[in-house]
């Protein structure tokens, strides 16, 4: 497995090993000695979650303020624009995202440490996005960063004939000016 820097300290593109023949492929999508060896990180992982979404669906960018989740994310089917917000306002970096295209074509993962906002755009006519969080899902802890606040600065991927298909939730993010943020 190959481990890649990404503009934020801390986030990190992960390549597996693939494996491929005129069969198909295999690779080992997650192992923890090697997880720890390679990044430095001692996650225990408790929650894993798959979702589905058509294409332009924008999901994000969520974070939970308490029981915050530290993710390892990955694409199995399809493709999307994958961005991290850093919330830690102690840090260098504090504001500031990294984008990462993950595909199942590329098979790569992201991880994605406590502190940081997450959400993604698909970018294909559906895609498949498989997550592990190091904590459960606590709605009543849940934020939501507006994914277009000027202040971030993101480059998604969208020409002005596509809208992005947002849950209620998501059109009422907050602008970072406003949003809960990480001590």
């Amino acid at each position: 497995m190959n481990v890649l820097a990404t503009e934020l300290a801390d986030v990190l593109i992960l390549e597996p090993r693939v494996f491929g023949d005129d069969r198909g492929f295999f690779y080992e999508s997650f192992n923890a000695k090697k997880f720890a060896e390679l990044t430095g990180v001692n996650a225990v992982f408790v929650q894993d979650n798959h979702s589905k979404s058509a294409k332009n669906v924008l999901r994000g960018l969520h974070y939970q303020i308490r029981q915050s989740q530290g993710k390892l994310v990955r694409v199995t089917a399809g493709e999307v624009y994958d961005v991290v917000v850093d919330l830690r306002k102690n840090s260098s970096s504090f504001g500031q995202s990294a984008c990462v295209v993950l595909s199942a074509e590329n098979q790569r993962q992201l991880w994605i440490p406590e502190g940081f906002a997450h959400g993604f755009l698909v970018m294909s006519e559906s895609a498949e996005f498989l997550y592990k969080t190091t904590d459960y899902w606590a709605p009543e802890h849940e934020r939501c960063l507006l994914w277009n606040d000027p202040a971030l600065g993101i480059q998604w991927p969208l020409t002005e004939a596509d809208v992005p298909v947002l849950s209620g939730k998501d059109q009422l993010g907050k602008l970072l000016s406003e949003a809960e943020v990480f001590a």
